[in-house]
């Protein structure tokens, strides 16, 4: 099983938190591919294998985002997923990008998620893992007044099937799904919105026979507080913050993005570039490490599955 890991915005805190997870799991580093400015490769502790992008003189400078750097960075997602693509690597694990950096440089995706979509194909679908909670969102980078065009049934099917699989590859053999309601107190009836009513709990409803833990909508508010108290094995949020908010507040140094419903595996830690403190050697390493790990178990699932 081989991963290929890419570097994030060279001046952001992916480095680092990479370089600290190559000193401290010597074994597992045999069995990557490391994807990077060759200066930056140049300090790296061993690694199975280490592949250049960029320019051969390009250095970063911490906490000072560039072009350039956006470009290395972009350069790398593509590396990796043709990687996937050849059969080179069985999945990737990303280091943190710059949105606004890569959009001033021609980038035409909002995230990285929609990258590798593009690239390998699949319906995809944003979700998190490897702390105390685990999540999926039935939408992501959008604005919260497009969400309502997302609650359509086959939207639901994808975050529940993903969500599942999920759920599987981590253990659990017979997932409970709590699903966020769109309005305050899942719309108390119809007093405070209708949506649940007249769109998500009919479209929920009729898949519950194929999926028996499947819940109708539930209030977001007290959700995540009944996942922490087991009563359900994963939540489905509607949209980016209704889920990321209590994730992050959970689960911020341990997180891990997981794109899930594509051919190949891609995760991710759940934190950003963190420019204000790259390079001063405080950023945790924990929610790259957590990627790494979760990344082997969804590659060995999907090998035993037969995915």
């Amino acid at each position: 099983m081989k991963l290929a890991l890419t570097c994030g915005d060279p001046a952001g805190i992916g480095p680092e938190v990479l370089m600290s997870w190559l000193q401290t799991h010597a074994d597992e580093a045999r069995l990557t591919a490391v994807i990077g400015p060759a200066r930056w490769l140049d300090r790296l502790p061993a690694a199975g294998e280490k592949i250049p992008v960029g320019m051969d003189d390009f250095a970063a400078e911490p906490g000072r985002p560039t072009g350039e750097g956006a470009l290395v960075a972009w350069a790398a997602m593509e590396r990796a997923a043709a990687g996937c693509l050849g059969g080179e690597f069985d999945g990737v694990v990303t280091g943190p990008v710059s949105k606004a950096q890569l959009a001033q440089i021609g980038y035409p995706h909002p995230g990285q998620t929609e990258f590798f979509a593009a690239r390998w194909g699949g319906e995809p679908t944003m979700a998190f893992c490897g702390g105390r909670l685990r999540v999926a969102l039935l939408s992501w980078h959008v604005p919260l007044r497009e969400v309502p065009s997302f609650l359509t049934a086959a939207n639901f099917a994808r975050v529940v099937r993903a969500t599942m699989e999920l759920a599987r590859a981590e253990g659990v053999v017979a997932p409970r799904l709590g699903v966020c309601g769109l309005n305050p107190h899942a719309g108390e009836g119809g007093l405070l919105g209708d949506e649940e009513q007249r769109i998500i709990n009919p479209i929920l409803s009729g898949m519950q026979a194929a999926y028996p833990g499947l819940s109708l909508c539930q209030p977001a508010d007290t959700l995540f507080a009944r996942q922490l108290r087991g009563e359900f094995d994963a939540v489905i949020a509607l949209f980016h913050d209704q889920g990321l908010a209590p994730l992050k507040t959970v689960d911020f140094d341990e997180a891990v993005n997981v794109t899930l419903g594509l051919p190949h595996v891609r995760t991710s830690p759940d934190h950003g570039t963190a420019f204000d403190i790259a390079g001063k050697g405080v950023a945790s390493p924990r929610s790259f490490s957590n990627a790494v790990a979760v990344a082997r178990r969804l590659i060995a699932w999907r090998a035993r599955a037969g995915a």
